[in-house]
C-alpha cells in the first residue's frame, strides 16, 4: 500500500483503538474467569496493513526503540524465540535475522490476517525462518520445550486467562528459558485516561502475576519512558 494511502487511514485507526478502550477490565481469580471479554474482538480478520501504519510509526515508543530493545535481549545464532503477540510483525522480523543461522522465530498471534500478513512480509525480504501460529485465549500454541525466548511487547494486558497464557509460555520454555515482556506503565495520577481503562495491571501486579506462574524477575534491561521492560527466568521444579 503506497505510503500516503497507509496514513490516510491512521485517523480511523485512532478511533477505533480509542473504542476499544472503553472495555473495562474484569476481575481474575483462580478458575481462570475471563479478565476483559472481547478486548481482541478487533484483531480478528484486521487488515494487517492498516495496522502496521498505526504499530510501526514514529512516537510509539516500542517502534522508536524497537533496535535497543532487540539488543538487550541477547538473541545468538541457533536460538528459537516466540513473538508472542507478534501483530504486524516488527519484532518477528528483527529476531528471524538475528538468530540464523539455526535459529527460528515462532509468529504468534491471536488473529490470523496478523500471521498471515507477517508471512507475506517473511516472503518479500526472503526470510525463511518464521513459523506462524494463530494461537487461542487460554494458550501460546507452542510444543513444550520448543523455545529460549519468548517476547511479549504491549501484549500482556491483551491476555483473556493470563495464568493459563503464563502456564503455556512456561511450559514452551526449555529449561533455564527466558521471559521478555514490555508493557505500559499504569500510574493512577500520571498515565492517561486510555492506559488507566486499557490496562488491566500495573508494573508491581504483573511481576507478581508472572512470578506467581514459576518465573523470577532477573532484570530491567532498557528503561522506556510509556512502557515497562522486564526479564524473567523460568524457574524448573
Amino acid at each position: 500500500m503506497p505510503p500516503t494511502s497507509r496514513r490516510s487511514a491512521r485517523p480511523r485507526l485512532l478511533i477505533v483503538i480509542l473504542a476499544a478502550a472503553s472495555v473495562v477490565a474484569l476481575g481474575d481469580d483462580e478458575a481462570g474467569r475471563v479478565l476483559a471479554p472481547d478486548i481482541n474482538a478487533y484483531y480478528h480478520g484486521a487488515d494487517h496493513d492498516r495496522w502496521r501504519d498505526v504499530f510501526e510509526s514514529p512516537g510509539r515508543e516500542v517502534f522508536d526503540r524497537r533496535f535497543q530493545v532487540a539488543a538487550a535481549l541477547d538473541l545468538r545464532p541457533g536460538m528459537d524465540v516466540a513473538d508472542i503477540g507478534a501483530g504486524t510483525g516488527l519484532y518477528t522480523l528483527l529476531f528471524a535475522r538475528a538468530v540464523r543461522p539455526g535459529g527460528k522465530v515462532f509468529a504468534v498471534d491471536i488473529s490470523e490476517s496478523f500471521v498471515d500478513g507477517i508471512m507475506a512480509r517473511t516472503a518479500e525480504v526472503k526470510v525463511d525462518n518464521v513459523v506462524p501460529v494463530v494461537n487461542r485465549p487460554r494458550s501460546a500454541g507452542l510444543p513444550p520445550a520448543s523455545i529460549d525466548l519468548a517476547f511479549m511487547a504491549d501484549t500482556y494486558h491483551h491476555f483473556e486467562f493470563p495464568q493459563a497464557m503464563l502456564a503455556s509460555i512456561h511450559q514452551a520454555l526449555r529449561p533455564g528459558g527466558i521471559l521478555a515482556i514490555i508493557d505500559f506503565r499504569r500510574m493512577p495520577g500520571v498515565s492517561n485516561g486510555w492506559i488507566m481503562s486499557h490496562v488491566r495491571a500495573g508494573r508491581e501486579q504483573v511481576i507478581a502475576e508472572i512470578e506467581q506462574a514459576g518465573f523470577r524477575l532477573l532484570d530491567e534491561p532498557v528503561l522506556l519512558r510509556t512502557n515497562y521492560f522486564l526479564r524473567f527466568r523460568k524457574v524448573d521444579a
